[in-house]
């Protein structure tokens, strides 16, 4: 389906067709339109847990407000942000300069501006590294669902989960990094039902 199409064709399924499995290949360009996603400064802030067990899917399913689609779809992703290593003055922030291949005085100008931008607004607010990689996170889960869609395969973000909880059974380390979006795709039971939006005229200001 053409774009549009894929935007009308996507909702937050509620409900996935259990024993529905999407084609690996098919999993696999879903992740890499994730992959290929932008970020700000390219610092790529997030990694992918692609949970496939059944086993742990039973096991998250209480921490995340008991929501069907936890269990019920093919792939369940868990967007994990690197709230540590993307902190000014770490090594992980020089090694992503670094690949661009630019010379030491760029990389030098580089490094201290993304330090200046990230520093000046962290200042007063130990939660901003966190917030600031999940809104990188979200571009991501945005084109890996619409991507999705083009090829009919349903998912629904879901921010509906204790934290805590969910990164106790994963095992993440809350202080290095944190739970973001849980995403999960499958193959919808039922029709979505009418999308409902804000006119173009109630949204868009002409200046």
């Amino acid at each position: 389906m053409d774009f549009l199409e894929a935007m009308n064709f996507r909702h937050a399924c509620k409900i996935f067709k259990e024993g529905k499995k999407i084609p690996k290949k098919m999993l696999e360009n879903i992740l890499e339109v994730g992959r290929l996603s932008p970020s700000s400064f390219g610092m790529e802030p997030w990694e992918l847990l692609v949970i496939q067990s059944q086993e742990l899917k039973e096991a998250l399913r209480p921490s995340c407000w008991n929501q069907v689609q936890i269990t019920s779809c093919s792939d369940l992703l868990v967007f994990v942000t690197k709230n540590r290593l993307v902190q000014p003055g770490s090594e992980y922030v020089e090694e992503m300069f670094k690949r661009k291949n630019m010379p030491q005085e760029m990389l030098d100008t580089y490094v201290k501006l993304y330090a200046d931008f990230l520093g000046s607004k962290a200042e007063g607010n130990p939660s901003f590294y966190k917030d600031w990689a999940a809104k990188q996170a979200y571009i991501a889960a945005g084109n890996m669902m619409t991507y999705a869609a083009t090829e009919g395969i349903d998912s629904c973000p879901i921010e509906g989960f204790d934290q805590k909880e969910v990164e106790k059974i994963l095992g993440i380390d809350g202080n290095e990094k944190s739970v973001a979006l849980i995403l999960p795709f499958g193959y919808r039971v039922n029709e979505q039902p009418s999308k409902i939006r804000l006119s173009l005229n109630g949204i868009c200001r002409y200046l």
